[in-house]
This record gives C-alpha cells, sequence and structure tokens, in this order.
C-alpha cells in the first residue's frame, strides 16, 4: 500500500505482505496472523451462546477453515464463519444483547458528549476525532475493549493527536461534495457516528447523506436495527448493504447498494474491517477513520499499533 512512502520496510516482511494481497483494484486477502482473531471468535459464541456440544461445533468449524479460500478478505471469511456459527447454534443474532446494550450506554452518553463537541473551536473536527476514538469499541476476544478504556480516551481528546490526521481535507471534501456514503462499523461506535454525521449536515446542509450497515448480524458489527434504535435517520437514510461480511466487499454487497456507492463523492469508512475490505480501491475518493488494533493493519498503514487515523486514499 505505502501510505508512508518514506518508512523503511523489511524486505522479507514486505514479500510476505505482498504475497497476501489481490493484484492491484482487489482487496487485501486474508493474512495469517488473523487466524488466531477467527478461532478466539468461534469460542467466545460458543460461550455466549452456551452451545452443549462444543467439541461438535468446533470441528465443524476446523472442517470449514481446512478448505476455507485464503484469497478472501478477513471480513469476507468472519463472515462465513459467523453464518456457520449462528446455523449450529441456532442462534440468529448471538450479539444482540451485546449490541443493545452498548448502543443504549452510549446514546445515553450522547448529550454530554455532543455538549463537549460544541465548546470545540472547531466541531466538526471534533466530531470526527470523537468518531475515531469510538472505534476503539471492539468485542473481538484478542483486542477486546473494556468501557474504562474506551472512556479514559474520551477524557483525555484534547491531549490525543491523529497519527494520520487528513480531516482538513475531509471538511474540505464535505463542504463541497454532494453525496456522502459513510460505512458504520461497530455498536455503541454509531452513537458517535451520529454526532458526526449532525455535524457534517450543520457543515453542509445540501449534502445527501447515506449511512451504510450490514446486510445480517455478524458479531458486533451495526445492521439497520442499530441505525435506527439510535436515531442515525435524523441525519442520513440507512441502507443495508445486503451483505454479511464484516467489512464492506463490494462485490457481494446489493446492486442498490453499490449503486449508491458508485454515486457518492465522498465514502467515509469506520473501522479495520472496511478498511481491509476496501484498501485496495482506485476508483474513490475514500476516507479511513480507524484505531490500529493489530499489528496486520497497523504495519499495512505504516503506524504503530493504537494509532488513531483519519486517511484519504487518493486515485493513482
Amino acid at each position: 500500500m505505502g501510505f508512508n512512502e518514506n518508512r523503511k520496510e523489511d524486505p522479507i516482511k514486505a514479500v510476505s505482505q505482498t504475497s497476501l494481497r489481490y493484484a492491484r483494484g482487489g482487496n487485501m486477502k486474508i493474512n495469517y496472523e488473523c487466524l488466531p482473531c477467527l478461532v478466539n471468535q468461534v469460542v467466545k459464541v460458543a460461550d455466549i451462546t452456551k452451545v452443549e456440544k462444543r467439541e461438535e461445533l468446533f470441528h465443524e468449524v476446523f472442517r470449514f477453515f481446512s478448505v476455507v479460500d485464503f484469497q478472501k478478505t478477513n471480513p469476507e471469511i468472519i463472515g462465513e464463519t459467523f453464518e456457520l456459527l449462528k446455523k449450529y447454534t441456532q442462534n440468529d443474532d448471538p450479539y444482540l444483547q451485546i449490541r443493545n446494550y452498548y448502543n443504549k450506554m452510549f446514546l445515553d452518553m450522547s448529550t454530554t458528549l455532543e455538549e463537549q463537541i460544541s465548546q470545540s473551536d472547531n466541531p466538526l473536527e471534533s466530531a470526527i476525532k470523537y468518531a475515531i476514538i469510538a472505534n476503539i469499541i471492539d468485542f473481538n476476544p484478542i483486542h477486546n475493549s473494556r468501557i474504562e478504556n474506551v472512556m479514559e480516551y474520551f477524557k483525555q481528546i484534547d491531549q490525543l493527536e491523529l497519527k494520520i490526521n487528513q480531516s482538513a481535507e475531509l471538511m474540505k471534501d464535505i463542504k463541497a461534495g454532494q453525496k456522502l456514503l459513510y460505512l458504520g462499523d461497530n455498536c455503541g461506535e454509531i452513537c458517535l457516528d451520529k454526532l458526526l454525521l449532525k455535524r457534517i449536515k450543520d457543515y453542509n446542509h445540501n449534502m445527501q447523506i447515506y449511512f451504510g450497515v450490514r446486510g445480517k448480524p455478524v458479531v458486533n458489527d451495526s445492521i439497520e436495527a442499530d441505525a435506527y434504535n439510535v436515531g442515525i435517520d435524523e441525519y442520513a437514510s440507512i441502507i443495508s448493504n445486503g451483505d454479511n461480511s464484516l467489512g464492506t466487499v463490494l462485490e457481494r454487497t446489493s446492486k442498490e447498494f453499490q449503486a449508491i456507492y458508485s454515486e457518492a463523492d465522498i465514502v467515509i469508512a469506520k473501522g479495520q474491517a472496511n478498511y481491509e475490505s476496501l484498501s485496495e480501491q482506485r476508483d474513490k475518493k475514500l476516507y479511513y477513520l480507524l484505531m490500529t488494533k493489530c499489528s496486520v493493519i497497523a504495519n499495512d498503514i505504516g503506524v504503530p499499533v493504537g494509532s488513531l487515523i483519519c486517511l484519504q486514499y487518493h486515485k493513482d
């Protein structure tokens, strides 16, 4: 990828990273370092659903892993694994209670957070920063977040700096843009997305905004019900992407979603899964808002783990 063109890379590591990619114009292939995340997610769902015959479930999952297509993206494989888990456990939405809990928690905090944003010198820039920090919310067993960690970030927001900060370019494009597609990520986090959407609407009253969500429950990613429950529809038209992948795998999304993606002159993609599934796209003005939670994504972008990122990707 090479967003930081001046950074020095281990040539062996660089070759390894390249071997895990599609050719230019495709998506990030799954990195082998992501496999522990997959296995741990299976164990966590087994715990949540209290499935009795766990060994049987694990055997079925491992049979699937034995023939998995490693040309696919990690978000796509997680989606397929999650569908297998839902079928086996006969639970179509294992994270439903967790999603509802965190949506309510952060929705209840929204008034206080909005006041803090309003008091800043640049409310839109501040809202972008809050939305990025909210990306720390995660229920992957390997880089799971404690609510105390999230709150500590909000307390220190004035001291926190973005490792890559292209928010000025984003604000400029928002001001001039006509249609924005905002790709959401996790539950809870979308409450901060809502505050950002409000500021975007204030900044450009004529902006037509769409908020993209997953087509089916997959881990704790937001679906249509979450977006409506927290009031995203006050500022954006909510659209399902029609797919069960963890990110936004364009070729798997619905024709309606693809049309909106194609028509949008700005696409804001939240979180690592959206980065993984879209980072090789060369045909859109994409902005990635995320925290790097693992070495795979951090190395690909060229920043340390735990970095806050507002990254614009320019067409070559």
